[in-house]
């Protein structure tokens, strides 16, 4: 698997651990966190969870000392596996969970693997897990300025990563070009012209409020709209020097200024964002769907499929949606004790036996792995390409809703 496709898998399984850690709450501080960046030594955590054993001793309350020591208990026990942090440092997490009618689960997660380095140590006790450092790791900082404007309106916002927000959409109500009675045509043309340069002022001030704040994360600003407008703005300096020195060389000619001018820009600019994903995505989905159409397609589609392209070495890149929360499931039956594996969603009950046809009462399930990790093994194996692909976005959408959340791009067509 290529380094991008590793953080991708790496930030999306942080992103499904991260979803099932934010729901997770329990009775007053009795949820342990602690987190270990690389610089630091596993003994020092140990020592510190050993001390803080010792003062959860002091707790008043027998059920929530109970629940905090068993917690940091865990947590010793979890962290005796690692020799060290690794190269990203370790994140744990542990305690008793509520999982409702006053019941809890103890329950513990550990991340040992981040997209990126933990940047400090931390040790919390408290109704929730401490979590803000693994969300900031989500946040896709790179981004685009994007500004369309005519003589009539304007609009501005930001792509970043595989998102688009349209900040702003701003009117003009310039008068138009026609003669009004008792005003000489010098008169009224200067008017005009001068409320134009008004307008353009104030919509360049209020694009560059918005993107100076955060200039260092933005690779370029992207110029479009209708005519000639956008090049007169560009050319007469209006924008704020700091945000001049980013403008791309090349504008962009949108059919409209507002927000869908402003969504049609990243279209056109697709090429010059190369670094944006949202572009990529959109020509992955359009490579797939073009090949699915053709009369003997490199292209498929659903798990059982592509789970056979696998492993023929088929399959040349592998679409997986950001949506998928199934799991592979191996499962063994209760009645028969016939073993079988199957997908199986979240919130999803055991399917019946394949062989007996008994229901899951009384089934067991001997491993549990996420489905996504699974057809990603596959993908390693036989060097194929593996791309997620977000619901941000109409292909996206497509992907999840219309495939199931799964395609492949074959490397010949399968028979």
């Amino acid at each position: 698997m290529s380094e991008d496709a590793e953080l991708a898998t790496r930030r999306l399984r942080l992103k499904l651990a991260l979803e099932d850690l934010r729901e997770m709450k329990g009775y007053g501080t009795e949820l342990v966190s602690v987190i270990i960046p690389p610089d630091r030594q596993i003994s020092d955590a140990r020592s510190l969870l050993q001390n803080e054993h010792g003062q959860a001793a002091n707790i008043k309350s027998k059920g929530t000392r109970k629940n905090v020591q068993g917690a940091i208990e865990s947590a010793i026990s979890s962290l005796s596996r690692f020799k060290n942090p690794g190269e990203r440092g370790i994140a744990l997490f542990t305690g008793a969970i509520i999982v409702g009618n006053n019941k809890t689960r103890q329950t513990t997660v550990v991340i040992e693997d981040p997209p990126q380095s933990l940047l400090s140590f931390r040790y919390r006790c408290d109704s929730v897990f401490e979590l803000t450092q693994l969300e900031d790791m989500l946040v896709d900082k790179r981004s685009y300025g994007l500004f369309v404007i005519d003589r009539a309106e304007a609009a501005y916002g930001i792509a970043s990563g595989k998102r688009i927000h349209v900040q702003e959409h701003l009117v003009s109500n310039i008068m138009g070009k026609h003669r009004q009675g008792g005003q000489s045509a010098q008169r009224f043309e200067r008017l005009i012209e001068e409320a134009a340069h008004n307008f353009f002022k104030r919509a360049t001030e209020h694009a560059c409020s918005y993107w100076l704040p955060n200039l260092e994360n933005i690779q370029a600003i992207i110029i479009g709209g209708p005519g000639a407008t956008k090049d007169f703005v560009v050319r007469n300096e209006y924008f704020h020097h700091e945000i001049a020195k980013r403008i791309a060389k090349t504008t962009f000619d949108v059919g409209y200024s507002n927000e869908s001018g402003v969504r049609e820009l990243v279209g056109n600019a697709g090429a010059m964002m190369g670094e944006i994903e949202l572009d990529a995505e959109r020509q992955m989905m359009t490579r797939f769907l073009s090949e699915l159409i053709k009369t003997h397609p490199k292209a498929t589609y659903g798990e059982m499929m592509i789970r056979k392209a696998l492993q023929q070495g088929a399959v040349d890149t592998l679409l997986i949606s950001e949506s998928m929360r199934k799991n592979s499931v191996e499962i063994q039956c209760g009645s028969c004790n016939h073993t079988w594996t199957a997908s199986v969603g979240r919130t999803e009950e055991l399917p019946d036996c394949p062989s007996c046809k008994v229901g899951n009462d009384s089934h067991k399930e001997l491993s549990s792995v996420s489905l996504i990790d699974a057809l990603s093994d596959l993908a390693s194996k036989s060097n194929s390409e593996v791309v997620f692909i977000s619901i941000d976005t109409e292909e996206g959408s497509q992907l999840a809703l219309g495939f199931a959340g799964l395609a492949a791009i074959l490397r010949y067509p399968m028979m």
